[in-house]
């Protein structure tokens, strides 16, 4: 399974989606890469693979990424390989990625499951945002943006607002189980089990 997971800034998804890998050993999160500045206590290869923008436009102009897109002037990418390396793995596979990101996974892989987290409200959204020690001018840019995202929350399958962190993380938690438990996935799966059930046996 794909999941993909969107979320203006400040909503809490990285959070979420941290808490959610420690609940489940079948689940991974894609690395992105990024062409933007690593930050202190960021790891390569961990939290992004950074790259400069010439190999990053490399990389897209030679078909590598899933997906990609530019936010706040930086872009990022999703590696086809490395997810196709997963899924080969038999593990499902979180995409923390934007609304144009999530489109095009979606045109190459119909069936990935998508939620929208969202903040409970603005004012706690920027709230957040100021905690995060941000300037006026980039909160500014950020609710602006946070907007822009917000507006495509109809093109995804869930919703979960992240008020209650506990309760959101628990609102994740069923959609992977409730995913997981599709005709489509558990057919194949549970083939034997059906086979067996299935099978006509002599009278007593």
């Amino acid at each position: 399974m794909l999941l993909i997971v969107s979320a203006p800034s400040g909503a809490g998804k990285t959070s979420l989606v941290a808490a959610l890998l420690e609940r489940d050993a079948a689940l991974t999160v894609s690395v992105s890469h990024t062409t933007r500045k690593r930050r202190p206590r960021e790891q390569d290869g961990v939290n992004y693979h950074f790259v400069d923008k010439h190999r990053f436009l490399a990389m897209a102009d030679a078909g590598e990424f899933l997906e990609h897109a530019e936010v706040f002037g930086h872009r990022y990418g999703t590696s086809a390989a490395a997810v196709d390396a997963e899924r080969g793995r038999g593990r499902d596979v979180i995409l923390e990625i934007d609304f144009q990101g999530a489109a095009q996974v979606r045109a190459r892989y119909p069936d990935a499951v998508s939620v929208f987290i969202l903040p409970p409200s603005t004012e706690a959204l920027k709230t957040r945002l100021t905690g995060r020690g941000e300037d006026d001018g980039t909160i500014r840019e950020r609710l602006a943006e946070a907007r822009a995202e917000i507006s495509h929350h109809g093109e995804y399958d869930y919703l979960v607002v992240n008020d209650d962190f506990d309760e959101a993380l628990e609102d994740l938690v069923g959609v992977v189980r409730a995913e997981r438990l599709r005709l489509a996935r558990q057919a194949s799966r549970l083939a034997p089990l059906l086979a067996d059930l299935l099978r006509e046996t002599p009278g007593p």
